[in-house]
């Protein structure tokens, strides 16, 4: 199933795109802006279904003509997907190909044609100028909807020019909702995928089907059990096993951040009903009746600290062996 009722906890979003149908009131350009993994892409493609739907009788596509299985396909030849060579870079020549060059020819067969650029902030200056060529005076027919994680990476000329559509968290009850009724996770698990996910529906998905999770999980708490005993060249080994592993750095200190809320929550209250980590109680209990409040909260401060100097690109191994240092002090 592919439309608009798929789509959780967006609802506002869901009805601009839905009235824009219509009213035939759609935009020649849309920025889709929400964290990674949110469903920028499925959105993009529900909504461009419903535009090219041989079906006019509904703003939903109908999902069974042949452009809406074109498009479930992939294959839509009015419904263009810009890729991209170089890895982490949009240049200016993708541009120029597949868009400004391509954009006046008349559809092959639906009534618009689309173009969805995902990574939209990933568009060198140069890309960004020429693609504002083609919104400044764009064909009737087309639609080009770029998807980003940071709009603000974007030009104003380029922003001025589009609708933005910010994507919103998704309620933790319907997260939770939905991972246990529709994905079948078990309680336990689906409170672990609520907490880490943060209201990201899509992070939530991945978290519950996959078991590289459970292995990273598995691997960062007993790396912070462990953590008084161990000395300087066991963190440094340990912390090189920690980079072969394939994730995201920034997953990692979520569940450091995680347990860390847990020790807090814990040391206040003295209750386990809220705690994410359950079955981790009994070392919970320890690190809440050893460490004071003051040192929870520089650990917490430490493991922010550690997730914007990431950010800048500051070595991976130097960030995690200062934040082991100064957990293991804090300890």
């Amino acid at each position: 199933m592919a439309n608009f009722n798929d789509i959780i906890g967006q609802d506002s979003l869901k009805e601009h795109l839905k009235t824009a149908i219509e009213t035939d009131k759609v935009s020649h350009a849309y920025i889709i802006n929400g964290d990674r993994c949110m469903g920028k892409e499925f959105i993009a493609k529900i909504f461009a279904m419903a535009l090219q739907c041989e079906d006019n009788n509904d703003t939903e596509p109908c999902e069974k003509c042949h452009s809406c299985k074109q498009a479930l396909s992939g294959n839509h030849p009015d419904i263009i997907y810009l890729t991209h060579e170089k890895p982490g870079v949009i240049s200016v020549d993708d541009i120029r190909r597949q868009i400004n060059s391509d954009v006046m020819i008349k559809p092959y067969q639906g009534p618009k044609k689309i173009y969805i650029i995902s990574e939209a902030e990933k568009m060198t200056p140069q890309a960004q100028n020429a693609l504002l060529k083609t919104l400044e005076e764009p064909p009737e027919y087309a639609v080009i909807i770029l998807l980003t994680a940071n709009a603000e990476a974007l030009l104003p000329t380029i922003i001025s020019r589009t609708i933005i559509l910010n994507m919103k968290a998704v309620a933790d009850k319907k997260v939770k909702k939905y991972l246990m009724e529709v994905m079948e996770a078990p309680d336990y698990k689906a409170d672990i995928c609520v907490a880490f996910a943060r209201g990201n529906l899509g992070k939530a998905r991945l978290l519950a089907a996959g078991e590289e999770f459970d292995k990273i999980k598995d691997q960062a708490i007993g790396l912070l059990k462990n953590l008084s005993k161990m000395d300087i060249s066991e963190i440094i080994a340990a912390i090189k096993m920690i980079n072969e592993l394939k994730f995201e750095v920034a997953d990692y200190f979520d569940i450091l951040s995680i347990w860390y809320r847990d020790v807090l929550l814990f040391k206040a209250t003295r209750d386990l009903s809220h705690l994410i980590f359950k079955e981790e109680y009994h070392y919970i209990k320890i690190v809440a009746d050893t460490c004071t409040y003051e040192g929870i909260e520089d650990i917490i401060e430490a493991l922010e600290k550690a997730k914007i100097r990431l950010q800048a690109n500051v070595n991976f191994e130097l960030t995690l062996e200062l934040l082991l240092l100064t957990i293991k002090e804090k300890e």
